[in-house]
């Protein structure tokens, strides 16, 4: 079987609120049901901030503040390799409604383990519990 192995870039939020960290279920595709950091595909001439950006405030209609790049996951989906650069961010305007996903929670640092993560986001969450 022949693979014709593309890249996606993506930038995902790490949304935090003090203790706790915003999670959002996929409502769509292969993945429907599974839990992911909010954020998508980078578009060309933006840069991973400027996607994240708008990506929140097309899902979510949020407004972000963009921190600290926490890492960039490297996984290999089977139809695709994902390259996906984590920030921390915040919220400063909007209330984080729903526009794509099926569902969304709060979750303090005890509880990441509590939802079933998409593969990539997965490798973060132990990188999370000791920050």
């Amino acid at each position: 079987m022949q693979n014709s192995y593309k890249t996606i870039h993506v930038a995902a939020a790490i949304i935090c609120n003090e203790d706790r960290i915003f999670a959002t279920q996929r409502g769509y595709g292969e993945w429907k049901d599974f839990w992911e950091f909010p954020g998508g595909k980078i578009e060309p001439g933006e840069t991973p901030v400027e996607a994240l950006r708008r990506e929140i405030r097309e899902e979510l209609d949020t407004e972000i503040a963009v921190g600290e790049k926490l890492t960039t996951i490297e996984y290999d989906y089977p139809e695709f390799h994902l390259s996906m650069d984590c920030f921390l961010a915040e919220v400063v305007e909007g209330r984080l409604e729903l526009k794509e996903h099926e569902a969304a929670r709060w979750l303090h640092k005890d509880e990441l383990d509590s939802v079933g993560w998409l593969p990539a986001d997965r490798t973060i969450i132990e990188m999370l519990k000791n920050r």
